[in-house]
């Protein structure tokens, strides 16, 4: 990143220093049941105003407030029942205008003031000096009640009470964790925003598969139990990499690699200065309330009845589970189980639609959730029941040919001009013989290059997809060659739709933006743009706490799975033009996490970024299609070990991953004794749809 990005403009600069200046030097603690979840006095503004956000008006209700100062809350704006969001839009304007105008009159100093001018100079308290109004006129919000939202949350939180702490608790995680769903979802395992977040605890597709299967027939992001195993690893993960729980819990609505920047550019992990004075364009109104807004639910949760009158949660769920034993279709369960197609998707949820329309079949392995009611089924007794035709006739649809490959994955593609690729410490090493690692998904968005498919089963052979060929022409001739469709072969890769690109998916493209200016009206509008209780703005959610930025003078830190020819393709240079701005000899290597120059003359920093930012994105798409994280192990490096050495030792494990869970230890100077997060990672099933 530029030294002179996310400082904001200088009238944004003067409202944080008069922030600054305002804030006690001291942090004093409010009592927590967990010491790891501080409770800042100087934030006990912004927890009130979430805990009246979320017991005190519904969602025909909203405040009229500032979005920096939530003491500051100007109106409560109430809607008609069932009235529309233009409708609601018109008054929250209408509001908005009438208070800018107030705010103008007495920043000019205009008298006398009225009484209604008065209330609102009072709000502002030693604040209220002319400047700091005008700057308040930019800064009017609307902010949607959501009491009866947080009540029902309550209520079902319930069924999953017990199986949330469980999981927290393995995982050695604060059982104040289990308020989470409280803000993300209202503890609503079917929420689905617009913006790609899914379930009880709001995964984004890219994120979920580190830890989930998603694919064309499981979602388990809508399963809230496998979710809630996905979401106490995540918040370890995050945890590990950030050191505290404030930032952690944040980065679960920020990223990762967003908090890390945060840091490093305030140089503390004090939430409360992070909060109030870092400045970034995607660092908005979302990401500075997450922490207040989860105190706000945990401090609810604690005595929900102060606020809401007697709560009777919801009975805990409880089934019986029978594992698949080969593929079929749900009408046939449902004949062999005696059960009706709504029982069978209400206990399982991961099951997408296709499966229930009859489109697919529910896949050989699933766990199928069963009413606990009944006798235990086994997997033979599930086959006895299915009868031998039934089994195969699925067994059939499914079958490929023998010359079919055992396991299919993405090949690294090297970028166009091949020939200023670098081999070395930043390259991605070798699958294993006979592994069938995918080490990365695709070639960068302006290389030019073909896309290379590859299918490993004893030995890799691949074949590629020139550009020349349009994908929807040589897809099928590809697949028609080993025996297997067209959109077998996409599944298989991890890619969606009908492009062999292996680009991000589309929800998280559409994450990425910063829908802070997004202030729903309406209980509709709220739950497309994200379901969150507290503020959603559709971020990324990502994992990895790699910077991909541009930095002072044109410099990036060379991230692992890069090479020189990357970087000449996604600037549209020659590899050699880098290395000699760089000073480095042919066949010199760039090393993981060293610095390097850049040349921008025919390419803006933002749209390198963008295309880095992209192939990483696509690199991990293509590795978590057949892989999947089921925790983590200590290792205590050895004599002689490097990424290189450590990546062939720890099989299926990739260069980038190691260093995604070890972002702080230096690789190229790694000494004996140092130690290691590594993680644990689970072959996904090739029968995975």
């Amino acid at each position: 990143m530029n030294s002179t990005r996310g400082t904001g403009t200088p009238r944004k600069r003067l409202r944080w220093m008069w922030v600054v200046l305002l804030m006690p030097l001291a942090i004093a603690q409010a009592p927590a049941a967990d010491p790891q979840l501080p409770y800042p006095a100087q934030l006990q503004r912004d927890v009130d105003f979430w805990v009246r956000v979320y017991t005190r008006i519904d969602t025909d209700s909203g405040y009229l407030h500032d979005q920096y100062n939530l003491s500051v809350v100007y109106d409560t704006l109430h809607f008609a029942p069932n009235s529309s969001p233009r409708a609601r839009q018109r008054i929250v304007n209408q509001a908005r205008d009438h208070y800018v105008a107030e705010l103008e009159r007495i920043a000019a100093g205009q008298e006398p003031l009225s009484p209604e001018d008065e209330r609102i100079k009072a709000l502002w308290g030693t604040e209220a000096t002319p400047a700091r109004l005008r700057e308040a006129t930019d800064d009017i919000r609307f902010q949607l009640g959501q009491a009866n939202r947080f009540k029902a949350g309550l209520i079902r939180s319930g069924t999953w009470q017990k199986d949330i702490a469980q999981a927290l608790k393995d995982e050695g995680l604060p059982p104040e964790l289990a308020a989470l769903p409280l803000v993300e979802s209202s503890y609503n395992p079917s929420a689905y925003s617009k913006v790609g977040a899914a379930g009880l605890w709001q995964f984004m597709r890219s994120t979920g598969r580190r830890f989930m299967r998603i694919d064309r027939t499981v979602d388990d992001r809508m399963d809230p139990f496998q979710a809630t195993e996905a979401a106490a690893q995540l918040l370890a993960y995050n945890h590990r990499i950030l050191g505290t729980w404030p930032l952690a819990l944040t980065a679960y609505n920020h990223g990762v690699a967003g908090m890390r920047r945060a840091v490093d550019t305030l140089g503390t992990t004090d939430i409360v200065t992070i909060v109030r004075t870092y400045q970034s364009r995607t660092f908005g109104f979302a990401s500075r309330n997450f922490y207040v807004s989860f105190l706000a639910a945990l401090k609810i949760e604690r005595d929900p009845e102060k606020y809401f009158g007697p709560i009777v949660p919801m009975r805990e769920a409880k089934f019986r589970e029978v594992r698949m034993p080969a593929y079929v279709d749900v009408r046939s369960l449902e004949r062999a189980l005696s059960l009706d197609s709504e029982t069978l998707r209400e206990l399982n949820p991961a099951l997408r639609p296709a499966v229930w329309r009859g489109r697919l079949a529910v896949p050989r392995g699933y766990d199928l959730r069963l009413p606990a009611e009944g006798p235990t089924l086994t997997t033979a007794m599930l086959a006895k029941r299915l009868g031998s035709q039934a089994l195969l006739a699925s067994a059939a649809r499914r079958s490929r040919p023998q010359t079919a490959p055992a396991r299919l994955v993405a090949a690294l593609v090297q970028p166009a001009n091949a020939s200023g690729v670098t081999p070395g410490a930043a390259a991605a090493p070798a699958a294993n013989a006979g592994a069938a690692i995918p080490v990365v998904a695709t070639a960068p968005a302006n290389a030019g290059s073909a896309t290379r498919v590859t299918f490993a089963a004893s030995s890799p052979t691949a074949t590629t997809l020139p550009d020349s060929t349009p994908e929807g022409d040589a897809l099928p001739q590809v697949a028609s060659s080993f025996g297997m469709p067209k959109q077998r072969l996409l599944d298989f890769n991890g890619l969606e739709g009908s492009s062999a690109s292996s680009q991000p998916s589309a929800d998280d493209s559409a994450a990425a933006a910063d829908n802070d200016t997004a202030q729903p009206v309406s209980a509709a509008q709220a739950d497309a743009l994200g379901p969150a209780l507290g503020p959603a703005d559709g971020s990324s959610q990502s994992a990895d706490p790699t910077d991909y930025s541009v930095g002072p003078n044109d410099t990036i830190r060379v991230a692992a799975a890069e090479t020189l020819g990357h970087y000449a393709d996604w600037l549209g240079i020659r590899a050699q033009d880098l290395r000699r701005i760089n000073h480095l000899r042919f066949g010199r290597p760039v090393m993981v996490g060293h610095r390097i120059r850049l040349d921008f003359r025919r390419v803006p920093p933002g749209e390198f970024e963008a295309r880095r930012h992209n192939y990483h994105q696509a690199l991990e798409a293509s590795y978590f299609a057949a892989h999947r994280i089921v925790g983590t192990q200590q290792y205590l490096a050895q004599r002689g070990d490097s990424l290189w050495t450590l990546t062939r030792h720890f099989s299926q494990l990739p260069l980038w991953l190691l260093r995604q869970y070890n972002p702080d230890t230096d690789f190229a100077n790694l000494r004996p004794g140092t130690q290691l997060v590594v993680p644990r990672i689970e072959d996904v099933s090739v029968g995975s749809d």
